[in-house]
């Protein structure tokens, strides 16, 4: 089969790969129907060290269950399925706690022999407790909001729960990437009436608009924060959700937080050390967050989005197949596009 290899930074290529088979009796196999390139997939693609052999990349797809092992029940051939973007058992002790990142029998794609989601298949370990059955045809309109739940939208869910969003919080959102967006989109569901986008790319603070910011501010570092306090009385917002991952990200999110409030990160952070220390606690500040378990939240948000209340797929700007991957990056990479949909 075909997948998608990173060589090094700006080297990514479609090659020929084993076809994924089962190893396992947990396992099954899944022909990839709908992948997408993640903000985090960026990274590596900016900064990753040249070596001979490419690693195997992609988190985030959705497809068709093709063959299932001799242990996995609940599930057959021909079933439609949403995979997260970190495998696990679903029955841990720490999955059981909704802390599916943690599993201790989990992992992650394209890593210890275990392929990435860029391909035409995946063969997926503990099939039984990470795939999530969809109750639409390969066809379907909503594939594109469908996929979102396997990384983009739960993580920025997670994001506005760990914050503690609700409708007597008010929000500011660091960053107008496909995350931020979904966080403005979360925070919105969850009953914020102020929503402060920090954003300056105007087709994607209109999209943000869309899905429920009530203000954007384009300044940045002290500007910005000078901006948003001006919106918010000199207070600041009760909430913060970071979802960038640099450390002027953060800086400013201190920076724009209310006296005890609480400022959650979901973007992947890029910096060893941060602004955590005397001032941040005086000001009683929360710093939360981290990894999002996106299966403890499928079957939460599923709901909303096959009835067509949110639409998240609409962070998806760009469609390429499998052999245009590639240019997918590059153009994520160039600010192009938001956010690129692989279609095998």
């Amino acid at each position: 089969m075909r997948a998608t290899l990173i060589y090094g930074a700006g080297d990514v290529r479609v090659e020929d790969v084993p076809d994924p088979q089962i190893q396992q009796p947990t396992d099954a196999v899944v022909r990839v129907l709908r992948s997408c390139i993640c903000g985090s997939d960026l990274w590596p693609y900016g900064a990753r060290p040249a070596t001979e052999n490419g690693e195997r990349i992609g988190h985030e797809f959705l497809g068709v269950v093709e063959d299932i092992g001799s242990e996995v029940s609940g599930l057959k051939s021909g079933d439609l399925v949403v995979a997260p973007f970190v495998w696990a058992d679903n029955t841990c002790d720490f999955c059981a706690e909704g802390l599916h990142t943690s599993c201790r029998h989990g992992g992650f794609w394209g890593a210890d022999d275990v392929d990435g989601g860029q391909g035409e298949a995946v063969r997926v370990p503990q099939a039984q407790g990470t795939l999530v059955k969809l109750p639409v045809g390969e066809d379907s309109a909503l594939l594109p909001s469908l996929l979102t739940l396997s990384d983009v939208f739960c993580t920025g869910h997670h994001c506005a729960v760990t914050a503690g969003v609700d409708p007597r919080t008010t929000v500011t959102v660091v960053g107008d990437g496909a995350v931020g967006l979904s966080a403005v989109l979360s925070a919105r569901r969850l009953g914020a009436e102020r929503i402060i986008l920090m954003g300056r790319h105007q087709g994607r603070t209109a999209l943000g608009r869309d899905f429920g910011a009530t203000d954007v501010v384009a300044e940045r570092g002290e500007e910005g924060v000078e901006r948003v306090r001006e919106l918010t009385g000199g207070d600041g917002t009760h909430t913060v959700l970071e979802c960038v991952g640099t450390l002027p990200a953060l800086e400013t999110s201190f920076g724009v937080v209310r006296d005890g409030g609480a400022v959650s990160r979901v973007g992947a952070p890029q910096y060893p050390q941060g602004p955590i220390g005397f001032e941040v606690f005086m000001r009683n500040i929360t710093l939360t967050g981290g990894v999002a378990p996106a299966r403890a939240y499928i079957e939460e948000l599923l709901p909303d989005v096959l009835d067509g209340s949110i639409e998240p797929g609409r962070v998806f700007d760009r469609t390429v197949g499998l052999d245009e991957v590639p240019d997918g990056y590059r153009a994520m990479a160039d600010r192009e596009a938001l956010k690129v949909l692989i279609q095998p």
